[in-house]
């Protein structure tokens, strides 16, 4: 967790040879340079590897930042608006019409997510507020990865990264809303899923969802107890035990169980169309699960600290039922010991997963929240068999009566960038014609080109050269 979205990327476009502005003639040019750029730099962020990209997104969220005001300039003067207390006068020579690549549609295995042709300004922006959605989702991505770090970090540096990673996600929120309330589109069977209102409002409760977990990360210490267990270069072990500070669980259970709520407003928005990725739909799922699961364990702990062990323990099965795996004493003898197997290899996996720094958190969390109940299953199982000795209740009577849940973020609305005045006023200058306006590019399919085989026996840069008939050496 978060997500990890794919990037779009997009054709050439050149702004210049749409519009036309009487009063800001250099508007045009320089907003396809902008265009070009953030082009450029989707490209290459595309083509780098899984460990690269992390540190590629500042570099990407300045060539989104630079060219959206220049964008929303177009669709202020379309629309007779004033840009910093100035009218825009444009006039439309022909209609835009561009190709973005669309990452949340489903695709066959293997194959790469086509691109969709557009027609509109609306297209346009609807596609690079996504991008720039998706970006400070995946920034905060990268935040909290580096909380499973080979060091463990401080409460001080953890609160830290929490509080920046949720600012993201709060502003992907705010944008996905603002998206969804700008979108007019009520077909989903016959436009761009990107382009739905339904689905921007999904990605907004997706988003708040996770910025809701992370306001309970932020205080919940086991997690953090777990990932430095199975950390093999702490050594703070040997000179302390972890502390684990008394919570406030019944406050937390419920903002989990409203993280749940806003992942299952996802999964509606999301599976409403049947067109949406399958891995996304799969996540969504298994955050909704955590959530609950989540929940379960604090109602445990707010048991647990009343005195209460055996309804804590109901509430550890409550949990475990909530993520879809079964309990210890109905699984069958015979298949324990595969279970146990696969299970050791799925968290090997993921372990490596994070490690490594790809696409780690896929499932939501689910792994690790299980990690955490058997954690404190087996230590009050042992507590309650020697000291205690509770009854155990059943857990359906409990998870049927869970409260509501509790918001704590709201969704703020979005600010778009305009362009300032002194920018504005060097818009009222002549465009300079040195021919970087058109677009680096008239081909949209150059990707292509670039991905075609090489010739057998000869060296992967030298195919253009023996295709041609020069020597490649």
């Amino acid at each position: 967790m978060p997500y990890a979205f794919q990037l779009p990327t997009a054709s050439a476009l050149s702004l210049s040879a749409c519009f036309n502005s009487v009063t800001h003639p250099s508007l045009p040019q320089t907003a396809t340079t902008y265009r070009n750029i953030l082009r450029n730099v989707l490209k290459k962020h595309k083509r780098l590897p899984p460990q690269s990209k992390a540190s590629n997104l500042t570099t990407v969220l300045a060539a989104l930042n630079d060219y959206l005001p220049y964008l929303l300039a177009f669709n202020a003067g379309l629309s007779r608006l004033l840009v910093s207390n100035e009218l825009i006068d444009l006039s439309l020579h022909e209609e835009v019409e561009v190709e973005w690549r669309s990452t949340l549609a489903f695709t066959l295995p293997g194959r790469e997510a086509p691109r969709l042709k557009g027609k509109g300004l609306d297209y346009e922006i609807s596609f690079v507020l996504t991008t720039l959605a998706y970006t400070h989702v995946l920034l905060a991505r990268s935040q909290l990865h580096t909380l499973f770090a080979p060091t463990t970090p401080s409460t001080e540096q953890r609160t830290q990264t929490i509080q920046s990673a949720t600012k993201n996600l709060l502003i992907a929120n705010s944008i996905e809303a603002h998206l969804s309330s700008r979108a007019i589109e009520t077909d989903a069977s016959h436009t761009v899923l990107e382009t739905l209102s339904q689905t921007h409002s999904a990605l907004a409760s997706l988003a708040m969802a996770e910025a809701t977990l992370l306001a309970v990360l932020k205080d919940d210490p086991y997690p953090f107890v777990i990932a430095q267990s199975r950390n093999k270069d702490d050594k703070e072990w040997m000179v302390k035990p972890p502390e684990i500070p008394k919570v406030r669980a019944h406050l937390f259970a419920r903002l989990c169980l409203a993280g749940a709520e806003h992942a299952g407003r996802a999964e509606a928005g999301l599976s409403a169309s049947g067109r949406a990725n399958g891995n996304l739909l799969d996540y969504v799922m298994d955050l909704r699960r955590t959530s609950r699961a989540k929940a379960c364990r604090f109602f445990g702990i707010d048991a647990e600290l009343e005195g209460e062990t055996g309804k804590g323990i109901a509430w550890l099965s409550g949990g475990r039922r909530e993520l879809g795996f079964s309990q210890k004493e109905n699984e069958d003898a015979k298949l324990r010991g595969l279970r146990k197997f696969k299970k050791d290899w799925t968290e090997r996996r993921e372990d490596k997963k994070v490690e490594k720094g790809g696409q780690w958190g896929s499932d939501a969390g689910k792994l690790e929240e299980m990690r955490i109940i058997e954690y404190l299953e087996a230590k009050w199982t042992k507590m309650n068999d020697t000291i205690n000795t509770q009854m155990i209740p059943s857990s359906e009577p409990l998870i049927a009566s869970m409260p509501s849940g509790r918001e704590i973020h709201s969704t703020k609305p979005f600010a778009p960038p305009s362009l300032e005045d002194e920018t504005l006023a060097r818009m009222r200058a002549p465009p300079q014609s040195d021919g970087h306006s058109e677009g680096d590019d008239d081909s949209s399919d150059e990707e292509a080109a670039e991905n075609r085989t090489h010739l057998p026996c000869t060296f992967p840069e030298s195919s253009g050269a023996a295709s041609s008939g020069d020597p490649y050496y």
